[in-house]
């Protein structure tokens, strides 16, 4: 079982950077890969970013070269550097771990971007 708490949302001017952190408690391992969704008003959720125990990194096209995600295993954290925000990046943020047939999500954490 792994439980992840979302934090460092709020609201923010278009430009602006923020950084949400997710921290996992339970039985976090390298061969989960973890990931940052987020879901705006009226929308499917969609997929952010992720990076996999070996620090490989994918991206939504979206959001490239703006947002950079990490992960530091042994403090059981990932975060989620989000850059040169815009209007269309609000959203509610979504932090999952999955593998080996497990997938986990946090409660959300909310992103207002304002212009």
């Amino acid at each position: 079982q792994v439980h992840l708490v979302e934090s460092g949302g709020g609201l923010v001017q278009v430009g602006e950077s923020l950084t949400l952190s997710c921290e996992a408690s339970g039985m976090l391992y390298d061969w989960h890969i973890l990931g940052w969704y987020r879901q705006a008003p009226g929308k499917q959720r969609e997929l952010v970013a992720t990076i996999s125990g070996r620090g490989i990194t994918d991206a939504a096209a979206s959001v490239k070269g703006r947002f950079a995600i990490s992960r530091d295993d042994a403090k059981m954290r990932m975060t989620l550097r989000l850059n040169n925000l815009k209007s269309e990046d609000t959203a509610i943020y979504y932090c999952n771990a999955r593998g080996k047939g497990e997938e986990y999500w946090g409660q959300g954490t909310q992103v207002t971007v304002s212009s």
